[in-house]
């Protein structure tokens, strides 16, 4: 089911005729991709964001990140140069503040606001209305797959696939009741080591098992069955083999499911994990007893965002 998205500012039309605009506004969501049993297909926009100005200027220049990533390696940056040539656009320097609330920990979709944010100010600045399906095309070219940055632009919950140069997308929007409690630990699972954790191959039986239950959550989380949620949410592809390189993951899991969480998942390759719970009063329990678990553990508590990627002038 395919749900209407909001239409921002610079979405309502070209505006001047596609007359190029002075400064923008980007806001990407955090995404967490997987859900467990969705390995590489299904992928949620989170109420965090990150925010990104874009203004014209004589040199590059680039604030609010780290010295040595302010270059011309620069992710935005360099998205943007890929935006200006996919829509034909002339490039030019800008002065780019970021301002990401994110952790840096992994698995909360970071590179992919930077990615999106990049393509979607390439559009604005010329004064073109955002294109969602060529932004998430071209995203998922850079990324590499879809599962992050097709929920980032696109908002909700997504499952996407890659045919030929384009991403295909179905949406969902999110059940109210359910929360969804993020833990960022102060280490990072480097997503090639992520990766080659993976079997080499996986058993029919396993692809059947996996398939079923990827479905039936899609379902629940639509309906906001928490009791669906628990009892699908059991994913053997992936997550049996990454939970290893997160050294907390076990006690986590633990004290998550002892305080009322119907899922316990890893967000994207990790670092960050994601509790599912059922209303605010589960979610909080949850929240508090991992925060005591472990101190130096980052926890918000987040709704699902049905807003994806939005641009505003000025």
């Amino acid at each position: 089911m395919r749900k209407g998205l909001p239409v921002s500012a610079a979405e309502g039309g070209r505006g001047a005729k596609g007359a190029a605009v002075g400064a923008v506004r980007v806001s990407v969501p955090a995404t967490s991709a997987n859900l467990g049993v969705g390995f590489d297909v299904l992928g949620l926009a989170l109420e965090l964001a990150a925010e990104f100005a874009f203004e014209p200027a004589d040199t590059l220049r680039i604030d609010g990140c780290a010295s040595e990533l302010a270059g011309e390696d620069n992710l935005v940056w360099t998205s943007y140069l890929c935006g200006c040539r996919e829509f034909g656009l002339e490039a030019r320097p800008l002065h780019i503040t970021e301002s990401c609330a994110i952790p840096a920990a992994g698995g909360l979709g970071s590179s992919s606001t930077c990615v999106v944010a990049g393509i979607a100010a390439a559009q604005a600045l010329a004064g073109l209305p955002l294109d969602r399906e060529r932004t998430l095309s071209l995203a998922t070219a850079i990324e590499g797959h879809p599962d992050n940055v097709a929920p980032a632009v696109m908002g909700g919950l997504v499952s996407s696939y890659v045919e030929g140069s384009s991403t295909v997308t179905t949406r969902w929007v999110v059940a109210d009741n359910l929360r969804f409690v993020c833990m960022a630990p102060p280490y990072r699972v480097l997503t090639r080591d992520a990766r080659r954790a993976l079997p080499a191959m996986v058993p029919t039986s396993t692809v059947s098992w996996q398939v079923g239950r990827c479905l039936a959550m899609v379902s629940a989380m639509a309906k906001g069955d928490a009791g669906a949620i628990r009892a699908c949410c059991h994913d053997r592809i992936h997550e049996p083999y990454r939970a290893p390189l997160i050294p907390d993951y076990q006690m986590l899991r633990d004290v998550a499911n002892e305080n009322g969480a119907c899922a316990f998942l890893i967000s994207g390759s990790g670092a960050t994990m994601v509790a599912i719970a059922d209303g605010d009063e589960r979610a909080a329990s949850v929240a508090g007893a991992a925060g005591a678990a472990m101190p130096q553990l980052w926890v918000r508590t987040l709704r699902a965002s049905e807003h994806g990627t939005t641009v505003r002038r000025g």
